[in-house]
């Protein structure tokens, strides 16, 4: 099945402890169906100090479920995603404005 949100989409979330906060996605996994998005679902993370990398409290995003993520659209609003061919190719679009994504 294609994916509907990917790397990269701008997104809003729909429920939660975050609902409606906007974000990219930087990375998604299908399988879990869950994505991670910037500055949404932050969670502290206690590192140990490296000669590299300082150590502490570092705040990280975890993934969040994609049921709970919807693409925004032009205008700013959250939007289902839809596919159609252009020609020979698959594209996918804002369900709300019909924009290709």
């Amino acid at each position: 099945m294609a994916a509907k949100l990917r790397k990269g989409d701008k997104v809003i979330v729909l429920a939660g402890k975050d609902k409606g906060k906007t974000g990219e996605i930087t990375s998604v996994n299908p399988s879990a169906g869950k994505a991670v998005v910037d500055g949404v679902n932050m969670a502290i993370r206690h590192t140990r100090q490296t000669q590299t990398a300082q150590g502490g409290r570092l705040p990280k995003a975890m993934p969040i479920d994609l049921s709970n993520l919807a693409v925004v659209d032009a205008n700013g609003k959250a939007t289902r995603v839809g596919f159609r061919m252009e020609g020979d190719k698959k594209v996918r679009f804002a369900k709300t404005t019909g924009d290709v994504i």
